[in-house]
């Protein structure tokens, strides 16, 4: 897919069981094992309850922008050397807005298609030239099982029914982000009503592509084509979900793929 005034985009189409332990104290009294298990019943369903609290509560993740006119650094590790810098735009205009996935103390792990998937880029949240906002929305996709999931604070949201790579071009895993959210018809028509562009890039381009190596989710020209495994990578989905994506969640939105 080409634009000229644009780049190419490869849009292509904590606590779970608590074992019971009886000490010999226990064993010898009348009472004891029975009080023992007891105990340990209401421990284990009070973690069950603690469980299930963790996993529909999730903590907010948290999205960096770069401010107006300001660049900022990407270090290779926390406190490391420079990688690269990149300014307060993307390659496709739109503001910069990074996924922040991983923390070690005052740094910062992003993810960014400049740099490989699976490697991330570090920033210290002390830099003047970034802002942090917090936001509990977050995709998942399942390859398997052909499906992306929208979340908000853990709770299900939306379940998309998508097409994913096929062979020899298979959608990378990972965990990435939102990059832009852009309108589909500015790109063709092979990419429906919208395209959210992800951090994530395409290493196994079929042979002769030449529509660049960016992966998204996006639409289908080809409604048929929607779970199945028919793209050279990137996830399609229907008009009508991607619709639903691009009015709520933010640029910057944390993305897992899985196997």
């Amino acid at each position: 897919m080409r634009r000229p005034t644009r780049p190419a985009i490869a849009l292509a189409a904590v606590l779970a069981t608590v074992p019971v332990t009886l000490t010999s104290a226990d064993l010898a009294s009348g009472g004891g094992a029975p009080a023992a298990v007891a105990a340990a019943t209401k421990t284990r369903a009070a973690a069950s309850v603690t469980s299930a609290a963790l996993a529909t509560a999730a903590p907010p993740s948290s999205i960096l922008g770069v401010e107006p006119g300001a660049s900022v650094a990407l270090r290779s590790r926390p406190g490391g050397p420079v990688a690269l810098r990149l300014g307060d735009r993307t390659e496709f205009g739109s503001p910069r807005r990074l996924g922040v996935v991983e923390r070690r103390g005052r740094w910062l792990g992003v993810t960014t298609p400049a740099l490989p998937n699976g490697t991330l880029g570090w920033i210290d949240r002390r830099a003047p030239s970034v802002r942090i906002r917090a936001t509990r929305w977050a995709i998942s996709a399942d390859l398997s099982s052909r499906t992306v999931v929208l979340r908000r604070g853990g709770e299900p949201v939306r379940r998309l029914s998508v097409a994913v790579g096929r062979p020899g071009s298979p959608t990378p895993i990972g965990r990435f982000a939102v990059t832009d959210k852009l309108s589909g018809s500015d790109y063709g028509p092979y990419y429906g009503c919208c395209i959210l562009a992800l951090s994530a890039t395409q290493p196994n381009l079929p042979r002769g592509w030449t529509g660049g190596d960016r992966m998204a989710i996006h639409g289908a020209s080809d409604p048929s084509s929607v779970g199945a495994a028919a793209s050279a990578g990137c996830l399609r989905a229907s008009d009508r979900d991607l619709t639903f994506l691009m009015d709520r969640v933010p640029v910057g939105t944390p993305v897992t793929i899985r196997r």
